[in-house]
């Protein structure tokens, strides 16, 4: 029997390769947020063990209008995901999205792309759920009482989220401006926007600071006892959380990069002693405790890691396959 003969590198052209191509409308359609907390949670205990490749994120700076953010990643069983995020805040002077995002897939066997997908709702659910993620570890189980500071995309998003992890009584909807809270607040029946912020984190049991401030939102002083906080903006040089809870609270983060400087960490992180922090994905597989006491107050600060983006868009890559979602395209 005769063997092939190998065709050299020069005689091998691409040719067109199918694409599935999958809208915002596709990607929204397709997220189970149930599963999407449950998937994230086996992310936060790998990339803990060591199990994700995510490089550290690159960032193009455009003068006086924004910033682009690469964001790769990969583990075994799960297509490559590479996440490129616009951030662009005169955005909404014209009534588009600040953040803007797009992720590719690819097969982990061969390198040939198998998906694009759109990225701007992944991004914003993922990050929520992350979010979410830590009330669900860390908050105590008889948490009643919730504010969201941000009533935009994020507050949204942690607005839907929050009630699969507590049954709450309450979740206050607090923002600059006071009518976007009162937007927001009319969409979920547990929902109340307030005025009166101090007052507001002083009574709840769970805070999640979900804004685009380049200054705290709140004052250390103004969480008791017991509150689980989150808080997921990014905004250098300094950020919406006060750094003085860092002394009061117990910290926990996604990985050691954290504490590097934007655009790979935390602009309220820079300088602080990774030795204090505790990764999530830790506490999650019980390598290392989370919440030690009732009256302990805990602390997620997010950076936002391509872990979450590979897990959230290796689910929709899936679900569309098997629904037969999408259109194909060549490339």
């Amino acid at each position: 029997m005769m063997e092939a003969i190998r065709k050299s590198a020069a005689e091998i052209e691409k040719g067109d390769l199918p694409i599935l191509v999958l809208s915002e409308a596709d990607v929204k359609g397709l997220i189970d947020p149930l599963q999407l907390l449950d998937a994230l949670a086996d992310g936060f205990r790998d990339l803990s063990a060591g199990l994700v490749q995510a490089p550290e994120r690159p960032e193009i700076t455009i003068p006086r209008k924004g910033f682009s953010l690469a964001m790769p990643a990969w583990r075994v069983g799960m297509s490559i995901a590479v996440k490129v995020v616009n951030v662009f805040e005169a955005n909404l002077d014209i009534g588009l999205t600040n953040h803007l995002a797009t992720i590719n897939l690819f097969d982990p066997s061969t390198g040939a792309p198998q998906c694009v997908m759109d990225g701007t709702y992944i991004t914003a659910i993922r990050t929520a759920a992350s979010a979410v993620l830590s009330v669900r570890q860390l908050s105590r189980r008889e948490s009643r009482t919730a504010t969201i500071v941000g009533a935009g995309v994020q507050g949204r998003q942690h607005l839907d989220l929050l009630p699969l992890v507590r049954d709450f009584d309450e979740i206050r909807v607090a923002s600059l401006h006071h009518e976007d809270a009162i937007s927001l607040a009319k969409t979920h029946p547990k929902a109340v926007a307030v005025v009166n912020v101090k007052q507001a984190v002083g009574t709840s049991d769970v805070v999640c600071l979900a804004s685009h401030s380049y200054q705290p939102v709140i004052e250390a002083g103004w969480v008791r006892p017991g509150t689980h906080v989150s808080s997921v903006g990014y905004a250098p040089p300094s950020g919406e959380l006060p750094r003085e809870l860092l002394d009061i609270s117990k910290l926990f983060v996604e990985t050691a990069d954290a504490f590097k400087s934007p655009p790979v960490g935390c602009a309220e992180l820079k300088g602080w002693d990774v030795s204090t922090a505790t990764l999530l994905g830790d506490a999650i597989s019980g390598k290392r405790s989370g919440r030690e006491s009732a009256a302990q107050i805990t602390l997620y600060k997010a950076m936002g890691v391509a872990m979450e983006d590979l897990v959230a868009a290796n689910l929709v890559y899936s679900a569309a396959k098997s629904r037969g979602v999408g259109q194909i395209a060549t490339l």
